[in-house]
């Protein structure tokens, strides 16, 4: 048996000489799991089982292997809740939390206390739980074609102890959105990378699902149909929201613009990239 700094040190080694910059931080989330406990090292002398060695080894091979760290512990944190993730779903990631960041804003400075709340391409549903743990009295709907997506989300749901409804269902249908009307706010992270995208992804990318990826040739699909599909869902003057990849925003925001929604303001992410859109309906008669 070896000691758990000696087996630490040999994870990291491994990491570092397959080009995982992340190294110690990948490692020590690794052992984290595996000893269920929030400081591995603090025995690094003690000595670590046969079968648990075997088990952390054959995790950092994968791991160098270009597998995705979330994926290989089953679960990753989203706005400070736990989320399960696998591959039928994205990966949750800090920059989609300013989309919670935006909705909430508009919650709160429009005193809607209670706003029935619409979550487009669900995916892990991270962002319908997370705001409905946010804003306890909102009726949220979770939208997601992907039958096992969809049974994340229960998952997630339940895990959170949260109750949502989920639509298993093509947000790109127009009976789906004329199944839901009266909406306070539509927010949606959708499919956007384009064909340039997905042929030059990086490794662990690779790994995540191409359907909650791909967003057509120039990465727009999504955004042309559901802003014109989805309009009719929301109240006047309801509110919509984006997440959207770097580089896009004037793209979405004349999209946003051509469909009749004012008050297009954008919002910059963590590495200060322009990152999300909201934007209000107009009045209709």
């Amino acid at each position: 048996m070896v000691s758990r700094d000696v087996l630490f040190r040999e994870c990291v080694s491994l990491m570092d000489k397959n080009g995982i910059d992340s190294s110690y931080f990948d490692t020590l989330c690794i052992f984290q799991d595996i000893f269920n406990e929030r400081n591995p090292l603090f025995r690094p002398l003690e000595n670590v089982p046969d079968d648990k060695r075997e088990i952390i080894l054959n995790l950092v091979k994968r791991r160098t292997d270009g597998y995705p760290l979330q994926y290989l512990l089953g679960q990753w944190e989203f706005y400070g809740y736990t989320f399960r993730v696998n591959e039928n779903v994205l990966i949750p990631r800090p920059d989609t939390e300013t989309l919670i960041e935006n909705i909430l804003e508009i919650c709160g400075k429009n005193n809607l206390k209670s706003p029935k709340i619409a979550d487009l391409c669900s995916g892990s549903g991270c962002i319908a739980v997370t705001l409905k743990k946010q804003i306890p009295d909102a009726e949220v709907y979770a939208v997601e074609i992907s039958e096992k997506a969809v049974e994340t989300i229960k998952e997630n749901a339940e895990l959170n102890n949260v109750v949502i409804h989920i639509i298993n269902a093509d947000v790109l249908k127009q009976e789906t959105a004329l199944s839901l009307s009266g909406l306070d706010i539509i927010v949606c992270n959708p499919p956007y990378l384009t064909q340039y995208d997905m042929d030059t992804l990086q490794k662990e990318v690779t790994f995540e699902p191409s359907i909650a990826l791909f967003g057509g040739d120039d990465g727009l699909d999504f955004y042309r149909k559901i802003t014109l599909l989805w309009r009719k869902s929301l109240k006047n003057n309801g509110w919509i929201a984006y997440e959207f990849g770097d580089g896009q925003h004037d793209d979405v925001g004349k999209i946003l613009g051509k469909n009749n929604f004012y008050n297009i303001t954008f919002s910059r992410d963590t590495q200060n990239i322009i990152r999300t859109v909201t934007a209000r309906k107009q009045e209709e008669l």
